[in-house]
């Protein structure tokens, strides 16, 4: 009897201690509603909307075109990059992580003219973070302007679920009011464009890139923990990816562009896009109390002064 005791004793504490793990991963937070800007465009086919960037041997294009597993491994990384450039849009990819030990690998959903302007490159990344056996994946978003590589403006979150399980959507509007991180339609980050240091906004026409590679110099705790390849190959999923917006063309002023996509809504001028929301405004405060775990506006040790817009 005391054995029985003792055996439903230890069976509780097990499922007890397995729920703390399961709630400390998924972070059991219900995000508030907020309108799903998702849902207002049509997808791009990845095999019509992009070309092999780098790494073609870890790409796999699946349902008809309409989807991409991208492969880290010893050999390469993999990397998407849109046929098109933009001056302004709404960009989304739906991502499914790999699970598993992931530490040092970034999966990467961003926008760069690197390729036009070397030295005075303009970039608004998101960057997925893998992670070590005691932490989540991390979510960072990050904005370079003129080739601002030092002085990046990184901000850090843990997301309300897992990102290993299903796609979720991460997304970017960008137009000249501001530049807005959504995660799941939650604004995560609002980068306002300020006529008064507009030299610090990206305004310079970008290519959307889908990649994963190895991180392994700073990943992961500043480098502390880098890829362990008996875990690879890394696979992550993109699908239901969507650029909407002004595509550039390359011979006429950089103000002119052809609207892409069918949707009747305007992420450039669009109400819906050049401001947020009263709904939007909680939600991003709801994320930012509840899920952001660092930002460059309250790093004094590496800013002795404050960048203008964080004042």
């Amino acid at each position: 009897m005391a054995f029985l005791q003792d055996k439903i004793l230890f069976s509780g504490l097990l499922v007890f201690c397995m729920t703390i793990v399961v709630s400390s991963h998924s972070r059991p937070y219900s995000p508030p509603s907020v309108a799903h800007l998702t849902d207002y465009f049509p997808h791009v086919s990845i095999d019509q909307g992009f070309s092999k960037s780098f790494g073609g041997s870890n790409i796999q294009l699946i349902s008809n075109g309409s989807m991409a597993n991208l492969a880290l491994d010893k050999t390469s990384g993999a990397g998407l990059v849109s046929k098109n450039k933009f001056y302004y849009g709404f960009f989304s990819a739906a991502i499914k992580l790999p699970s598993g030990l992931s530490s040092g690998v970034v999966v990467a959903f961003y926008l760069s003219n690197a390729d036009t302007f070397p030295h005075t490159h303009d970039e608004i990344d998101i960057e997925l973070l893998g992670h070590d056996k005691r932490n989540d994946w991390a979510f960072q978003t990050n904005i370079y302007v003129n080739g601002s590589v030092s002085t990046g403006r990184e901000e850090k979150f843990y997301l309300w679920f897992d990102p290993t399980e299903q796609h979720h959507q991460y997304s970017i509007i960008w137009n000249s009011y501001h530049t807005v991180f959504l995660v799941d339609n939650i604004p995560v980050r609002e980068f306002i464009h300020n006529i008064s240091f507009s030299s610090v906004y990206p305004s310079k026409p970008m290519s959307v890139y889908a990649t994963i590679w190895d991180g392994s110099e700073w990943a992961t705790h500043g480098g502390k923990y880098p890829v362990n390849y008996k875990y690879a190959p890394f696979v992550v999923s993109f699908a239901n990816v969507e650029m909407s917006g002004c595509i550039w063309n390359p011979t006429a002023p950089v103000s002119s562009c052809s609207k892409a996509g069918t949707s009747s809504y305007d992420p450039v001028e669009g109400p819906e896009f050049v401001k947020l929301s009263k709904q939007q405004i909680e939600a991003m405060d709801w994320a930012r109390r509840k899920l952001m775990f660092y930002s460059y506006c309250k790093d004094t040790s590496r800013f002795k002064v404050l960048p203008p817009e964080c004042k």
